[in-house]
């Protein structure tokens, strides 16, 4: 059994011009909206995502596909070489993409960022199979992993309705307000015992709902005790005058199969492709610092990984204005 949340504050999006949605978040962390995105928006991409799902044999033959029957016998994660040859494809998906630039979503996100709105260009899909504890998402900040400025916002989408028994998230109230918390280094995991914040709130998310949080604020997910993938997509947002981590714009990691050109390829239209080029960006770490960090940083992993970074940044984005 999953235990019991103090349920989330929410508000249905027919609210969305009367409430003062950026008070809101600023004093609680987050603000889950309801039926914000119209579900035929939504599950064009849920069928792509399905249908690699199937093609990787995630999915228990026999079965729609839609249905999302999980394959006991295939259950992987990120660091498994067949998850990460399937989540490619997921990740070069134009629908995948195009659903961070939902017309709602960029609403909602000037209300929070201003109208100088950054969407960052690598949203994250989330495919967490059932009852395995290793891909349990565990208590932990976004700004972590994010860097840049703190005041970055998430949008975190279910592509299908997630009760509570398929591992929904939830959410540390008023945890933004204690600044980056004590976790382990590694992981970048936080002990809920120990985490500062509010009441611990949480329950069903549908499809076309948006869960929103700034990136100080503590979050988990509960487990998935289902018998079906939960699939999920988190978008991050920021104002563009801010300071953006320069990772979020490029592949830091060591996979040399991963690059915009490769993502681009299938694509029908190249209305979003580089479109955070036109945009005066704040990089942090600038050039400067990324090559000072390609030489001096702690391990030769994460110099390799500046120096990737920094490659990368001059070639797509020569003449940007940095800090």
């Amino acid at each position: 059994m999953v235990d019991l949340l103090k349920t989330f504050r929410e508000i249905n999006a027919g609210d969305l011009k009367t409430y003062p949605i950026k008070s809101e978040v600023s004093a609680h962390g987050y603000l889950l909206i309801r039926n914000l995105v119209p579900f035929e928006d939504i599950v064009g991409l849920l069928n792509q995502i399905t249908q690699i799902a199937c093609s990787a044999n995630w999915l228990l033959p026999g079965h729609d596909p839609i249905d999302r029957i999980a394959n006991a016998e295939e259950v992987c994660g990120v660091s498994d070489p067949s998850f990460k040859h399937a989540y490619e494809q997921i990740f070069k998906l134009e629908s995948f993409h195009a659903l961070a630039h939902h017309p709602v979503l960029r609403h909602v996100m000037h209300m929070l960022a201003g109208p100088e709105l950054l969407i960052h260009p690598k949203p994250i899909g989330r495919v967490i199979f059932p009852n395995c504890e290793q891909l349990v998402i565990h208590a932990h900040q976004d700004h972590q992993a994010i860097a840049g400025d703190t005041e970055t916002f998430t949008a975190w989408m279910p592509l299908h309705d997630c009760p509570v028994e398929l591992g929904p998230l939830q959410i540390l109230e008023d945890s933004h307000q204690f600044g980056l918390q004590p976790c382990d280094l590694a992981t970048g995991i936080i002990s809920k015992e120990t985490a500062r914040g509010g009441d611990w709130v949480g329950g069903q998310i549908n499809a076309g709902d948006v869960l929103i949080f700034h990136s100080l604020t503590v979050h988990a997910a509960l487990p998935n005790i289902s018998n079906q993938l939960r699939i999920s997509m988190d978008c991050r947002f920021q104002n563009y005058k801010r300071a953006i981590n320069p990772a979020e714009l490029v592949f830091p990691g060591s996979s040399r199969s991963r690059s915009w050109e490769s993502t681009y390829a299938g694509w029908q239209s190249d209305q979003l492709q580089y479109f955070w080029k036109k945009l005066p960006l704040q990089l942090k770490p600038s050039t400067a610092e990324l090559a000072n960090l390609a030489q001096t940083a702690d391990s030769p992993e994460m110099r390799s990984r500046y120096a990737r970074v920094l490659s990368q940044i001059e070639s797509q984005m020569p003449g940007a204005d940095l800090v």
